[in-house]
């Protein structure tokens, strides 16, 4: 791991190949930490932009835990001013259950919103297009997933068991939130240092 960083740090969670088509983009003449719940998945990434002439290392996070995050957040600071954020980590309707959607996709990208809220100049959250097929939602539900404080985020009740049953929804839902928390006015990043980029 590189020692005495100097200059810019970009942190890129969930480094695959939007993660890292990105951090080719941005993280040009500056340091990228490398973060993703799998280690190994952090070091071959790392093996890609390190040969490419990028300057890497590695951390491992698992973005519903608020300690891991907070930890990546100390990690990147410790060395030196944390100017960008990537977050591309996530997990798919086919890959898991509704709670572990919920608990990654919505929750996780709210928690790493606030962690990094106050230390980032920048970043991008990657979201599917997924999160505008679902059906409207109330003027008041919208308000929710914009605005609720993050540890009472999966408490909402429109959030709950008998209310999302499969994981399509639960999926959808998540984009949803992550789109208006990301956007919402007078929110953490009105004033449009995230942003959002959607996939299909």
């Amino acid at each position: 791991m590189t020692q005495n960083i100097a200059g810019e740090v970009v942190v890129v969670i969930g480094p695959e190949q939007i993660g890292q088509a990105i951090a080719r983009r941005v993280g040009f003449g500056k340091h990228v930490l490398l973060a993703d719940k799998r280690q190994e998945n952090a070091k071959a990434a790392a093996d890609i932009l390190g040969n490419a002439g990028y300057d890497v290392s590695v951390a491992t996070v698992d973005v519903s835990s608020r300690a891991d995050v907070h930890a990546l957040v100390e990690t990147a600071t410790g060395w030196a001013r944390s100017s960008g954020l990537i977050h591309a980590a996530g997990v798919s309707p086919s890959q898991a259950s509704v709670a572990a959607i919920l608990k990654v996709d919505l929750y996780g990208t709210a928690l790493l919103l606030e962690e990094f809220g106050n230390v980032i100049e920048r970043g991008v959250v990657i979201a599917s297009q997924s999160g505008h097929r679902l059906p409207p939602l109330s003027v008041e539900q919208n308000k929710a997933l914009a605005t609720t404080p993050v540890e009472k985020l999966l408490g909402l009740p429109f959030l709950q068991p008998d209310r999302v049953t499969d994981t399509l929804h639960a999926y959808q839902l998540s984009k949803r939130g992550n789109s208006l928390r990301v956007g919402a006015p007078g929110g953490m990043f009105g004033d449009e240092r995230m942003r959002l980029m959607t996939w299909p």
